[in-house]
C-alpha cells in the first residue's frame, strides 16, 4: 500500500472510531439519586440495587447506556441535603430519583425542568410536588407510601400480639415527617374504638428516644408505634434496642426494623416501589413527561414477625398472625 493511501485510510478509520466513541457517549443517559440514608446503610443500598435491577430488565445497563450520580444525605443533616440537591441539579442529569419527602422538597425547590421521580413520599400534593395524583402537572411524579388504613392496622396488630397493652406512644419526627397528621388522625380514631390511650410522641433529637420509651415502661401495659419516617429509619438500631431493653411491645412500619430485632412490622414493600420506579424512569428517558405519569399508590405490603423477640418479651403470637405473615424470624 502506498504511503498516501495508508494515511488516507488511517485518518478515515480514526475519524469513524472517534465519531463512534462520541456517539456512544451521547447515548449514555444520566440519573441523579438523592438518598435519605448514610452511604453504608444496607437498606439504602438494597433500594438502589432494586432500582438498578429494574432498569437492567428494561435494557438500561450502567456504563453502556446509563450512568448514576448518587448522593447520600442523612435525614438529620438538612444543610447537607440542600448541598447535595444543588450538586445533583448542577450536573443537569436526564432524571433524578428522590427518596422521601425532605429530599424531594429540596430538589423541587431548585428545579422546575429536570424530571424527578420520588419514592417513599406520603403526601405529594400537600408537599407541593404535584397538582393531583392523576395529573401531576409539573416535572415531578412518583410513588407514595401512604395508605390511610395503615395506622389502625398497626394498632390492631399490636393489640393482637400484646392484648394487655392500653397505652401506646406514637413516635415520629415532625421535621422529617411533616405528614404525620395523616397517620395520627386514624391512629387516634382506632385508639378510641379499642379503648387505648393514644400518646403523641414527637422527637427532634435522638436523645429523646430513650425518654419516650422509658416513660412507656414506667407503668405496665405500654406500647409503641412508629410511622414511616426517614429519621427513625436511620436510627432504627437504637430505637429497637431501647424498646427491647425496656420490654416494650412495638410495631414498626418497615421490615428492616424487625430484621434488626423489632417485634413486628407491617408496611409497604419499598424495594418493590424502587423496581416500579425503574419502569417510570424508562418511560421518562424515552421521552414521556412526569406531568403525564400518575402518582402511584402502594401495591405490595409485608408483615414480618420476630418470634425470638416475642419470646424475650414473654408474648405469645397468635397462630392467625403467623399464618398471615410474609416472613417469620425465629
Amino acid at each position: 500500500m502506498r504511503r498516501r493511501e495508508f494515511i488516507t485510510l488511517f485518518c478515515g478509520t480514526t475519524a469513524v472510531w472517534s465519531f463512534a466513541v462520541h456517539a456512544q457517549a451521547d447515548q449514555i443517559r444520566r440519573i441523579g439519586m438523592l438518598m435519605a440514608y448514610a452511604e453504608g446503610d444496607r437498606e439504602g443500598q438494597a433500594f438502589i440495587a432494586a432500582f438498578r435491577e429494574g432498569l437492567r430488565k428494561l435494557e438500561w445497563t450502567e456504563g453502556r447506556n446509563i450512568r448514576f450520580y448518587i448522593r447520600w444525605a442523612r435525614p438529620s443533616d438538612p444543610m447537607l441535603r440542600q448541598q447535595f440537591a444543588k450538586e445533583i441539579i448542577a450536573l443537569n442529569p436526564d432524571l433524578i430519583i428522590s427518596h422521601g419527602t425532605p429530599n424531594t422538597a429540596a430538589l423541587a425547590k431548585h428545579t422546575r425542568t429536570i424530571p424527578i421521580i420520588f419514592v417513599n413520599v406520603t403526601d405529594p400534593i400537600k408537599g407541593g410536588f404535584v397538582a393531583s395524583f392523576s395529573k401531576p402537572g409539573g416535572n415531578v411524579t412518583g410513588f407514595t407510601h401512604y395508605e390511610p388504613t395503615l395506622a389502625s392496622k398497626w394498632l390492631e396488630l399490636l393489640k393482637e400480639v400484646a392484648p394487655r397493652v392500653n397505652r401506646v406512644a406514637f413516635l415520629f419526627n415532625p421535621t422529617t415527617a411533616p405528614y404525620f397528621e395523616y397517620y395520627l388522625t386514624p391512629f387516634k380514631a382506632a385508639a378510641r374504638s379499642l379503648g387505648v390511650e393514644a400518646i403523641v410522641a414527637p422527637v427532634r433529637e435522638r436523645v429523646e428516644f430513650e425518654a419516650i420509651i422509658a416513660a412507656q415502661a414506667r407503668e405496665p401495659k405500654g406500647g409503641l408505634i412508629l410511622i414511616p419516617d426517614t429519621y427513625t429509619s436511620a436510627h432504627r438500631t437504637e430505637i429497637v434496642t431501647l424498646a427491647n431493653r425496656y420490654r416494650i411491645a412495638a410495631v414498626y412500619p418497615l421490615p428492616f426494623f424487625t430484621a434488626q430485632g423489632g417485634l413486628l412490622s407491617y408496611g409497604i414493600d419499598t424495594r418493590d416501589q424502587y423496581q416500579r420506579a425503574a419502569a417510570y424512569a424508562d418511560r421518562v428517558l424515552k421521552g414521556e413527561k412526569p406531568s403525564d405519569l400518575p402518582v402511584q399508590l402502594p401495591v405490595k405490603y409485608e408483615l414480618v414477625i420476630n418470634l425470638k423477640t416475642a419470646k424475650a418479651l414473654n408474648l405469645n403470637v397468635p397462630p392467625s398472625i403467623i399464618a398471615r405473615a410474609d416472613e417469620v424470624i425465629e
